[in-house]
């Protein structure tokens, strides 16, 4: 009896092909927001000639760009007519309150793009050759502030979850937000805790954004400002909980474990830190928006990672905390990790 074999798959060269030219669906993406083209398919300019007159560009150019666009599945085609996707009109649409546009001038600033044509370098160092824009003030913190809160509102609501839960039955809390950046986080936890008062703590120049947002929420009153490095800063004591959120991959574990430290410190008994990152799978592969996230690092920092469960376990407890637990923020690729300091 013979016994039919399979033959080997032929080598492909597409995979290797389409990643080389994964920069130009980056730049296709951020043109269409350049051009503010998805608010004018969502305001009814749907074929090529009117999405051009609405973007003032040619309509050769919005037709090869919408066709793009087509095949990136962040439009879709019926004859000539283009039409938004639920995420593109949900995120993509500059009068949509979850609008992402403005993340690209963080996303794609030209340092980070700068130091990701030189990875190489990145590589054989080890980290990026400069200070990662950690320096004091830096002014792409204040893209980042922003532009990406929209994308923390998953985050956001979790969080505030969890303190509604473990803090509304008392009469008042004071919540720490280090790394606060555009003040979201701590905004969203006193908007559920309406006795919260809320101290931010960032750069100088970022908290003016966080200041301002509070005050559009009406909350000037219970929110206060702590201008500096989480490294240097007293943070003060009496706190209930602490978030530290998007901080702690830009630094090696011994620096995190300084942070956790003074955290520790200044927490009630029986408060917790809650932390806000991208956490690998101990294979450190998977899931696969974390663990590319250590490349991120590894292009923008001297030292910087995507920590596993069991690093920051590790952490939090040489700071002082009890083991930590992880809640996934599906579908984004961030996870709380949550830890207590013991009563």
């Amino acid at each position: 009896m013979s016994t039919q074999q399979v033959p080997a798959a032929q080598p492909n060269p597409m995979q290797i092909f389409n990643t080389a030219q994964g920069f130009q669906r980056a730049f296709a993406l951020k043109a269409a927001v350049d051009l503010d083209l998805f608010t004018s398919i969502a305001k009814g300019s749907t074929t090529a000639i009117e999405i051009s007159k609405a973007c003032g560009a040619s309509e050769r150019g919005v037709r090869i760009l919408c066709d793009v666009l087509v095949v990136m599945e962040f439009l879709t085609k019926s004859g000539n007519q283009y039409a938004l996707t639920t995420d593109s009109a949900f995120f993509l649409d500059s009068r949509s309150p979850a609008y992402m546009g403005r993340a690209f001038k963080f996303l794609m600033h030209p340092t980070q793009l700068s130091r990701f044509e030189q990875l190489g370098n990145a590589v054989r160092n080890g980290g990026s050759c400069d200070d990662g824009n950690l320096a004091p003030n830096d002014a792409i913190w204040m893209d980042f502030a922003n532009g990406m809160a929209p994308m923390m509102v998953p985050a956001t609501q979790a969080i505030a979850g969890i303190l509604f839960e473990a803090l509304n039955s008392r009469p008042s809390a004071k919540i720490l937000d280090i790394a606060a950046s555009h003040g979201l986080f701590g905004i969203t936890v006193a908007q559920r805790l309406p006795k919260a008062h809320i101290y931010a703590l960032d750069w100088a120049n970022v908290l003016q954004v966080a200041q301002e947002n509070a005050a559009r929420q009406g909350l000037s009153d219970r929110y206060h400002l702590l201008p500096g490095s989480a490294f240097d800063v007293e943070y003060g004591t009496d706190y209930d909980a602490i978030l530290i959120t998007n901080l702690l991959h830009h630094f090696e574990p011994a620096d995190n474990e300084k942070i956790l430290k003074k955290a520790h410190a200044a927490l009630n008994p029986g408060g917790q830190v809650i932390i806000l990152e991208f956490v690998p799978n101990d294979d450190r592969v998977s899931p696969p928006g974390a663990a590319m996230f250590s490349l991120t690092m590894l292009g923008n920092t001297p030292q910087g990672d995507a920590y596993t469960l069991s690093e920051y376990a590790a952490m939090c407890r040489n700071a002082g905390f009890e083991t930590p637990r992880q809640i996934a923020l599906t579908p984004t690729p961030q996870s709380l990790v949550v830890a207590r300091k013991a009563f």
